[in-house]
């Protein structure tokens, strides 16, 4: 959202941030937001995904009887969702960047097909990162206004990866394999089988770091399965800049990250995604990713494989941009501004502020 927000600030729109508290190590500073006027709901994240979402919606609703003249939730996450109930429980306008991403699984991803799908549903502007969300939305026949705007996640890449150092070269190295899994749906004998695959690719010689998910009981899991393995390291949770580093040091990613399938692309890594199905098909398409779900031995055999094959990791790690040219941030503040301006003067007058000053919302 960070690209949104400072879109929307030059052109005098200035917005409130609303902090969930569900990533409470989140540093404003790294994304220059630390300007920003917040508003802190202390939200932590909750093991059941729903308890999450009336929480957040909960502690949002007294604060929207000062009648912001819209909400913008990014994503499907829990946090989105509350956001968006609430908004629609007090009437107050809803845009939704990142629309329109499907399965057609209400269980992969769980629960993030339903919220994505329950969010797209009451919004006003939707924000859709390719053409084929923006199908997927006039397909369901929502009421809101649809507008391909690509991904603003793209724009944040493309920011953050020209201030890092140049990936190394390895000149014979051992292959180095970045891991991250997370998924709901990959609990238990999933994540199980994940693990028995970086194992088995550990003992193969290749250098494979996991990257523990701030979930406590996923990281205690993966710790337990993983621990002491040789030739696997466990590293905490990345802020963004130092993900997208290792992502480009490395010669192949095995994640389940909805984000990590658009960053790979944008970066030029190969990607294997440690999912059955994914709403970013785009990906595939480019050749910049395969689906290669969680069972182990084929993680390992597609893992073997691309790694044996030279021209084919080179195929994959030609950069492509499917989900956008970094330009997001702007699309979707130009829409705003010109949908606020449609809009009784009153709330263009509550939005606006004077230079240099916080708008209320």
């Amino acid at each position: 959202m960070a690209p949104v927000a400072h879109a929307l600030a030059a052109r005098g729109l200035a917005p409130r941030l609303v902090l969930t508290g569900q990533h409470p190590d989140l540093d404003l500073r790294e994304h220059k937001l630390a300007s920003f006027e917040c508003l802190a709901l202390r939200c932590p994240g909750e093991r059941d995904p729903h308890r999450h979402v009336g929480s957040v919606t909960a502690a949002l609703l007294p604060k929207l009887r000062e009648r912001p003249s819209l909400i913008v939730v990014q994503g499907d996450t829990s946090s989105a969702l509350g956001a968006a109930l609430a908004a629609n429980t007090s009437e107050v306008p809803l845009a939704h960047v990142e629309a329109g991403l499907r399965t057609h699984d209400p269980k992969r991803p769980w629960p993030e097909e339903e919220y994505r799908t329950a969010i797209d549903a009451g919004a006003e502007l939707l924000f859709a990162p390719t053409a084929a969300a923006a199908d997927n939305l006039r397909r369901e026949g929502v009421p809101g206004r649809i507008e391909v705007t690509g991904n603003t996640g793209i724009d944040a890449v493309l920011a953050a990866a020209a201030t890092l150092p140049s990936p190394r070269l390895h000149d014979g190295a051992a292959r180095r394999i970045l891991v991250t899994t997370h998924r709901r749906e990959s609990w238990g004998d999933a994540l199980r089988s994940i693990a028995s695959a970086v194992a088995d690719l550990a003992r193969s010689g290749a250098n494979l770091d996991v990257v523990l998910p701030p979930n406590g009981f996923v990281a205690d899991s993966i710790r337990r399965l993983l621990g002491g393995t040789p030739n696997v390291s466990f590293l905490p949770p990345c802020t963004h800049a130092e993900l997208l580093r290792r992502m480009r040091q490395s010669d192949l990613l095995l994640s389940d990250s909805g984000g990590m399938q658009e960053e790979a692309p944008a970066l030029g890594v190969p990607l294997l995604v440690l999912r059955d199905e994914t709403e970013r098909p785009e990906a595939i398409a480019t050749g910049n990713s395969r689906l290669v779900g969680t069972d182990g031995k084929r993680i390992v055999a597609e893992a073997l494989r691309l790694l044996a094959d030279p021209a084919a990791l080179a195929a994959m790690s030609r950069p492509s941009f499917p989900f956008g040219d970094g330009r997001a941030g702007p699309r979707i503040a130009a829409i705003i501004e010109e949908w606020l301006e449609e809009q009784p003067s009153d709330a263009v007058t509550s939005a606006r502020s004077a230079p240099g000053t916080p708008a209320r919302w």
